[in-house]
């Protein structure tokens, strides 16, 4: 209609109102169709009907909005994940602020929020980037530049794949061949427990096994709604999938006193309460711990098992960051061989959904998107329901897939990679160790600061004690003492942490959690800001 009005109008300021010469202006080229005359009023009067109707779509154009914050779903409204919250969006901003030339006290922003290995600078592992590459483009297994017990790998999940093709969709459940790899890799580790490749899905990353398997948990309403059992602190997937389901979410805390250690007697406090407003149906164990770096010991994970069989709950273990185990006396031990290890009535009847990854350990390859979860004592007539959840995304990313498999079978003594795969791979985690103790080291001489052990997994989560005129301002501001706390930390300094509230944590208690994971020299700079900027904060506000 606006084109018709523009048209009318042309033609109404030329005499006659016809159409007029073509482009070039030449009265034997291709003339414009010209356009219905109006019957009465001449164009004038045509032209004024065609601008009321423009006015009419332009009104009905500029209607209310279906989709308002007062009409979205208000589960995912209720959805908060502090990782990539508040702080991260005015990191970013002053990121471009940086890079428009307007001075700050620092010249760029260090992301310590979240564990995104590559981004904070470590190296690939060769080998996992070699087969990859050679499934992406399979013409590279002609080249001699790479060794064949990469191609020999590449070759077997190409065969897995449909056309030979990393870009066809795999089954829903994954690769057979690699979720046959996934099953040994749990033997192995799991001192020759038996795991069956059908127990095995493969996943976009942990985070998707994690709220698929929640997806299907979640169900009732009112007290007999699925409640949630969950670490506190704990990793914000947690809370935010339990949002987005509208299921409960049951706190239980972990005692910072005893460096993050998990006490049954909590457990069973926590679900007692919660049996007053909902069904307590799933307890979720982060180990080693995120954020707070703890490794459970084998008394403590036999405690949660039995406790779980008495209780008839289902178990999530999250393990990602079983490879990052750093503190002497400290052991990984998987809630799989454990549950085993006690004997038939736990083994064959706790139900035990476990979860790994590509982002993690020593791989930290978060952008492939690649991980697993292996699903134990399911009841029969669920296994149809989980893969049809599943097969509604079709599959995990095939490349991801294939990450995951080299995580799960890296070269093996007397393989050409062998030599170079382990030198990588230890580097790495012995870089990591070095890390997590210069951290809890240099936080524990800064006062007003306390920092247990970081046992495990690649993170900080320091106490902080937090005067009482910032805690007042905080209130002023709408905002928690700790995200006041970490605007002043980025807006000063350059460092962007998460506040521990976007965690959970005992109330009057203040905390942030950072990575570990920047260069080791770039992370002493780190810390000795930190040390200046608490110094002055609490100078300020004392």
């Amino acid at each position: 209609m606006l084109r018709l009005l523009s048209a009318a109008r042309r033609g109404a300021a030329r005499p006659g109102g016809g159409g007029g010469p073509g482009p070039r202006g030449s009265g034997g080229g291709e003339r414009r169709p010209r356009l219905p005359q109006p019957a009465r009023g001449g164009a004038a009067s045509w032209s004024s009907a065609a601008e009321a109707s423009a006015v009419k779509l332009n009104e009905k154009a500029s209607r209310e909005k279906i989709l308002t914050l007062e009409s979205m779903n208000p589960y995912v409204k209720a959805v908060e994940y502090a990782v990539r919250g508040p702080i991260v969006l005015k990191a970013g901003e002053i990121e471009k602020e940086l890079r428009k030339g307007i001075k700050k006290p620092f010249t760029e922003v260090i992301k310590a929020n979240i564990g995104d290995a590559h981004a904070m600078g470590q190296r690939p592992i060769t080998f996992l980037r070699q087969v990859v590459a050679l499934c992406t483009y399979p013409n590279l297994l002609d080249s001699p530049s790479f060794p064949e017990d990469a191609k020999k790998r590449a070759r077997r999940i190409l065969q897995g794949c449909g056309g030979n093709s990393l870009g066809a969709y795999s089954a829903s459940q994954g690769i057979n061949c690699i979720r046959e790899d996934v099953a040994s890799y749990i033997e192995r580790r799991d001192g020759g427990v038996p795991a069956d490749p059908d127990n095995i899905y493969l996943t976009t990353g942990a985070s998707d096994g994690i709220a698929t398997i929640l997806k299907i948990l979640v169900s009732g309403g009112g007290k007999s709604r699925t409640g949630v059992m969950i670490p506190i602190p704990q990793y914000p997937l947690y809370s935010a999938a339990i949002s987005e389901l509208g299921a409960i979410q049951v706190n239980y805390y972990l005692d910072e006193e005893n460096c993050w250690s998990l006490d049954v007697n909590e457990l069973r406090r926590s679900l007692n309460e919660a049996k007053a407003y909902c069904h307590p149906k799933v307890l979720c164990i982060i180990n080693p711990g995120n954020p707070t770096g703890q490794v459970q010991n084998r008394k403590c994970i036999e405690d949660v098992i039995h406790f779980a069989w008495e209780e008839k709950l289902f178990l999530l273990a999250d393990e990602v960051y079983q490879d990052n185990v750093y503190s002497e006396g400290c052991q990984f031990h998987s809630f799989k061989k454990i549950l085993y290890e006690m004997g038939p009535e736990y083994y064959n009847n706790v139900e035990l959904a476990s979860f790994h990854s590509t982002s993690k350990g020593y791989m930290g390859e978060c952008g492939y998107r690649g991980g697993y979860m292996e699903v134990i004592n399911l009841h029969p007539e669920m296994k149809g329901q989980l893969v049809k959840l599943l097969s509604v995304r079709i599959c995990s990313p095939v490349s991801g897939q294939a990450a995951m498999d080299i995580v799960v079978n890296p070269p093996i003594p007397g393989e050409e990679s062998y030599s170079q795969f382990i030198k990588e791979k230890e580097s790495v985690l012995n870089n990591l160790a070095k890390k997590a103790k210069l951290t809890e080291d240099m936080f524990n001489k800064v006062p007003g600061v306390h920092c247990n052990p970081l046992q495990g997994a690649m993170y900080a989560f320091p106490r902080i004690f937090i005067p009482a005129k910032a805690i007042e301002e905080a209130k002023a501001h709408k905002m928690a003492p700790d995200m006041l706390y970490c605007m002043k930390l980025l807006e000063e300094t350059g460092i962007c942490v998460v506040p521990g509230s976007g965690f959970g944590q005992r109330e009057g208690s203040y905390h942030f959690r950072m990575t570990i994971l920047p260069p080791i020299e770039k992370l002493k700079i780190l810390l000795e800001k930190m040390k200046d900027f608490h110094i002055k904060f609490l100078e300020k506000y004392a």
